[in-house]
């Protein structure tokens, strides 16, 4: 039986574009990973490693026009949004370079012998070592900047570990370009280009995820697809990490306060954070607590006013497009349920963006409505009512985890509900806005883009300087004779790197 080919297709039209590649068998599979594994040793230098990593960023932007062309055409994502993914993708490997230069990721600790402890301290000096190979399941809504070059990629070579990108299937053309960009950007600078390499094929993930010599998995894509995965990281004999963003409904508090100060204003800002991309953001906020009344009706008008006019768009696939008029339908047919902007398909190829509201009340415990506290991935949000706030206390209570959460409280400050407000949320998510919107996500070493299950399965991040420490696991060495150390943990610090001695900050 012969491989199944992989197809570039044009989302714009849904009509095949060309034969990229075909999909990897278990054994192709098997090759790659050993081939992989052969040369995790090539990248032990830290020095080696920023050079490929600003070597790879280099690369990148002198082959962004045909990147681009390629991303476009694949995704539907426009030429000015794939342009600022690419400098946000270049100005990440360069940032990774960085945090390898600078070597504080290596968390160095060195306690010295002291017999005056009870009991004892003997002479321990510890570190952190990369995991071994890397499995990276590209995403579908960002070809690059969470795909083949993207922050889940260039952590775990920052680390030292050599990874395995199982490309999307929304995007492969793009896939092999930005694959072959890596690749020359290793042999630029000595390493060998297998320490990166790339599978297609839903079958080939399977076998990666299982695959023995693959230490550590990054996945972001759906909940049924990641949780799928993520089962078979834990059953394997030998468990491994698994770092997967799923989904997040990125829920949103509008005050009584707040909707008296700036409805419109906020109305308008939701508008414009939940239609970005034609809503297919991670961060899309997909739903919202507004009170009721005068002040919340006045944010309804300025939020159909703005998605009113944010025109259609097409989706990254049809098959993405099929699961979000699938969606919307099951919301809007719930009992109390209302489309002020109904929310469906746009044309043929493309959808157009809606919003539905519902009463708070009808959320506060189980029942039919509880699909409304569930992720839709695409250009429509949940609006609910409340009339007080024990209903957003009790709705809050129900929602799951999430990457973001965002407060809209008064500006002056003078707001009775924001303390308590902020605290309630803290729990749901790993990033808390306070008036802004979560669409956007800064690459920043303070950055956390990461939540409670199920919008991640490890409490780690996947965006800022400390992603790196999801490749990384400590070791100690205990009473080793300086000569034995590795350089980074021996007595004179030769390399001058950043660690603590003795408790202290040398």
């Amino acid at each position: 039986m012969s491989a199944a080919p992989v197809w570039s297709v044009d989302p714009r039209s849904g009509n095949p574009r060309e034969q990229v590649a075909v999909e990897a068998t278990a054994e192709e599979v098997d090759r790659v990973v050993r081939a992989v594994h052969s040369v995790r040793d090539a990248l032990a230098d830290r020095t080696s490693r920023a050079a490929f990593l600003r070597a790879a960023a280099e690369l990148l932007e002198e082959s962004g026009e045909h990147i681009i062309e390629a991303a476009d055409a694949e995704t539907a994502l426009g030429p000015a949004r794939l342009t600022g993914e690419l400098a946000r993708t270049a100005a990440q490997l360069r940032a990774f370079a960085e945090v390898v230069d600078e070597g504080a990721y290596l968390d160095i600790h060195i306690d010295h012998e002291d017999g005056s402890r009870t009991p004892p301290w003997p002479d321990l000096r510890r570190w952190k070592i990369p995991l071994g190979v890397v499995a990276v399941y590209a995403a579908s809504n960002f070809p690059l900047a969470f795909s083949v070059p993207g922050g889940d990629t260039a952590s775990a070579l920052a680390a030292g570990c050599p990874v395995v990108v199982k490309a999307h299937p929304g995007h492969p053309a793009t896939s092999e370009l930005c694959a072959s960009v890596l690749r020359r950007a290793a042999a630029r600078t000595g390493l060998p280009e297998d320490v990166v390499t790339l599978v297609h094929g839903f079958d080939a993930g399977v076998e990666l995820v299982r695959h023995p010599l693959v230490s550590a998995a990054g996945f972001t894509g759906s909940v049924r697809g990641g949780r799928a995965l993520f089962d078979a990281a834990a059953a394997r004999p030998a468990p491994i990490p698994f770092h997967g963003e799923l989904g997040s409904l990125n829920p949103v508090v509008v005050t009584a306060a707040a909707a008296a100060e700036r409805s419109a204003e906020i109305g308008a800002g939701l508008g414009a954070s939940m239609t970005l991309g034609v809503g297919q953001f991670c961060t899309k906020p997909g739903f919202v607590l507004a009170p009721s009344g005068d002040t919340g009706d006045r944010l309804v008008k300025a939020l159909t006013e703005t998605v009113s006019s944010a025109g259609s768009g097409v989706m990254l696939d049809h098959r993405m497009r099929d699961a979000f008029l699938a969606g919307v339908r099951e919301r809007a047919g719930l009992p109390d349920v209302e489309a002020p902007v109904t929310p469906g398909a746009g044309g043929e190829h493309t959808v157009s963006a809606g919003f539905l509201t519902v009463p708070a009340a009808a959320l506060t415990a189980e029942g039919p409505h509880d699909a409304l506290l569930e992720e839709c991935f695409g250009p429509v949000t949940v609006i609910a009512r409340y009339d007080s706030e024990d209903e957003v206390a009790a709705v809050l209570a129900r929602l799951p985890g999430n990457l973001t959460a965002t407060l809209q409280t008064a500006t002056d400050g003078d707001d009775p509900e924001a303390a308590a407000l902020l605290a309630a949320l803290t729990p749901l998510a790993g990033r808390i806005l306070v008036n802004g919107w979560p669409t956007g996500v800064a690459v920043a070493p303070a950055q956390h883009h990461g939540g409670p299950y199920p919008a991640t399965t490890s409490p780690s991040t996947s965006v800022g300087a400390t992603a790196i420490e999801r490749w990384l696991r400590p070791v100690t060495y205990q009473n080793t004779p300086d000569p034995l150390l590795p350089p980074e943990l021996r007595e004179a610090n030769p390399l001058s790197l950043p660690r603590r001695v003795d408790g202290r900050r040398a």
